[in-house]
């Protein structure tokens, strides 16, 4: 087994197809197959299942991705080590966050570690918390921020953060008296919604209070992009259940907001922070996974990401 050989089956599980890889990796594909089929016999377990539809890794081929793929991202950090002049932590870091973290925390943190660690590359992918889930699985992320605790048994999660849901609607909507302040969850219910689809961690977690209470809610759009949502019910169409953080780049807009708490039910979401496993970290990961809780410490004292709760 060698290098060349984990990199060629790395792009392959990636790409889901040997025609793909082998143009992705400037190969022939009848080469990149012998290959492919030379760490299998090393193996002695078959790595990947061939269709017409393309490759897809066994359980065997999907361990061996994870760990190929954290070998190949420390060879290029020994290298870039190797390569600086001096000892400063050095290199790039993948960050997972969901739209609405991105709204509170991504600005602040990129501007912490451009002003702090300007040798550490940091990159940050904006996503639905489900599709980061499986981009951490499949080793495309050193960290992310997602909702429940049980994305993958191989990774690390620790608790950071609670936040509140609260009905968000625009001061000027004639949906809510003016001077009311908090809402039933039945009210709320009861109000046209925009909410993300289905298959979203936030509605889920919003359907399953509703579910436990026998409500059936009012859904006029289902639109899983942030901007356009809150766009959406800032132009009168509805109302939404979001986190505060949901209004922090809204700017002077944010002010023309309202945030009802919902009186007889508190619907938190609880928020994780994944990595992998603490002997496999970079130092630049690691770094940087400190530095996202020093920022949202910083965050919620200042009350620049207001009504959450830390865990750590």
């Amino acid at each position: 087994m060698n290098l060349k050989q984990l990199q060629y089956f790395v792009q392959t599980v990636e790409s889901g197809s040997m025609t793909k890889a082998s143009l992705q990796l400037f190969i022939a594909q009848p080469a990149l197959s012998q290959q492919l089929t030379k760490l299998e016999d090393e193996v002695g377990k078959p790595l990947l299942v061939r269709s017409a539809r393309g490759v897809t890794p066994t359980d065997n081929g999907l361990a061996l991705y994870h760990h190929a793929k954290f070998m190949l991202r420390q060879l290029d950090q020994a290298l870039s080590i190797a390569r600086q002049e001096t000892m400063e932590t050095y290199g790039m870091v993948t960050v997972g966050l969901a739209a609405t973290t991105v709204s509170a925390l991504g600005l602040p943190l990129v501007k912490r570690i451009r002003e702090r660690y300007p040798r550490i590359l940091l990159n940050v992918v904006e996503g639905m918390s489900g599709h980061l889930g499986q981009m951490m699985r499949m080793g495309q992320l050193d960290i992310a921020i997602l909702f429940k605790a049980n994305v993958a048994p191989d990774l690390t999660a620790v608790p950071i953060l609670e936040e509140e849901l609260f009905v968000l609607l625009p001061k000027a909507s004639p949906l809510v008296p003016p001077d009311q302040k908090e809402i039933t969850l039945a009210e709320a219910a009861s109000l046209p919604l925009i909410l993300p689809t289905g298959k979203h961690g936030l509605r889920q977690r919003i359907e399953s209070e509703l579910e436990a209470r026998s409500l059936n809610s009012r859904i006029v759009a289902e639109i899983d992009s942030l901007s356009l949502l809150m766009n959406c019910v800032y132009g009168g169409m509805g109302a939404t259940i979001k986190p505060i953080s949901a209004l922090v780049l809204e700017g002077e807009r944010g002010k023309e907001w309202r945030a009802l708490s919902i009186s007889d039910a508190r619907i938190n979401r609880r928020n994780y922070l994944y990595t992998i496993s603490h002997e496999m970290l970079s130092p630049a990961t690691a770094l940087i996974a400190s530095e996202i809780k020093n920022t949202i410490r910083w965050l919620s004292k200042t009350r620049k990401w207001p009504t959450i709760k830390l865990l750590y």
